[in-house]
């Protein structure tokens, strides 16, 4: 039995359960909102479905007891929408480290065990708030960080070279915000280095576009859910057939002492382990200062 607790049924919790019981990933499901009204319309319009959906699932809410034997639990409540400049996230999201602090400690009350995957923004701080509180193994509660990121790199590195988005290797790292970047080092198309295919200019302007485009999505439609979904959906199936999936996610870096957005390799006990990457002087330097920033809003984050 695959079992998942999804806590926050806006529109990205409320996608990652609709994508997680559309394609046979759960046979399980708690779903936890606030909003009694919100989670029962999603509970109910979900089984309304189950005779006619490729796989049958069970379903449940509002059940924090129900959590204790689950192998997944995702946390996406408070304010993910990104409506917001990432320089004004620390302070447009403070309330949601309150909620971390009671989720994380009901989480524990539950006798959970399994692996938490963080979607509530600020990513990078609400992970180590939700870690602390639950009083899990660092290696066992991650963020989905700089995954989309990356994957939103991918996607217009792919384009401008007329190649399909995963042809195109390498990370964002960082904070999932205003100071994430593009560590170019790392970027390969095809097996060539980017650095040889871009120039300066072209590398601010690309390095510029993940953060851009999610604005132009928020700004458009109100909020993003279908990229950041999909990015944590494939890191629960990371966990369920333990994959060592290689993706840049919120991991615990000791080096650092945050959680931020680094390579790591994603198995069935949360972050396997970091992959060390042989950064240029610059991207260390950009690195360091991401981390600074994480713990220095985290420490405000958690008056």
């Amino acid at each position: 039995m695959r079992k998942i607790g999804i806590i926050g049924l806006g529109h990205v919790g409320a996608t990652v359960a609709y994508t997680l019981f559309t394609h046979g990933i759960a046979d399980e499901l708690v779903l936890i909102d606030k909003n009694d009204d919100k989670v029962t319309a999603e509970y109910n319009d979900l089984r309304d479905a189950l005779a006619v959906n490729n796989y049958y699932v069970q379903i449940k809410m509002q059940d924090w007891d129900a959590l204790k034997d689950a192998d997944v639990i995702v946390t996406a409540f408070g304010d993910v929408s990104e409506t917001v400049k990432a320089t004004d996230r620390f302070a447009e999201f403070k309330s949601n480290a309150k909620k971390a602090k009671k989720v994380g400690h009901k989480i524990k009350k539950s006798g959970f065990k399994g692996v938490l995957l963080n979607i509530s923004d600020p990513c990078d701080a609400i992970t180590a708030i939700l870690q602390k509180s639950s009083d899990l193994k660092k290696n066992r509660v991650f963020g989905t960080g700089t995954y989309l990121g990356t994957a939103r790199m991918q996607r217009i590195i792919g384009e401008k070279l007329g190649q399909n988005p995963v042809n195109v290797e390498g990370f964002v790292l960082g904070e999932n915000g205003s100071t994430q970047f593009v560590a170019w080092s790392t970027v390969r198309v095809n097996n060539k280095i980017a650095l040889q295919l871009f120039n300066e200019d072209d590398q601010k302007k690309i390095s510029d576009k993940p953060n851009e485009n999610s604005f132009a999505v928020a700004k458009g439609k109100g909020y993003t859910c279908y990229a950041i979904a999909t990015c944590a959906v494939r890191l629960i199936q990371a966990v369920f057939s333990d994959a060592r999936l290689y993706a840049s996610v919120s991991a615990y870096d000791p080096e650092y002492k945050t959680y931020i957005g680094y390579p790591a390799i994603i198995g069935s006990d949360g972050i396997e382990q970091l992959v060390e990457l042989k950064l240029t002087e610059d991207e260390h330097n950009k690195l360091t200062a991401s981390a600074n920033k994480i713990k220095k809003h985290l420490k405000e984050l958690k008056k």
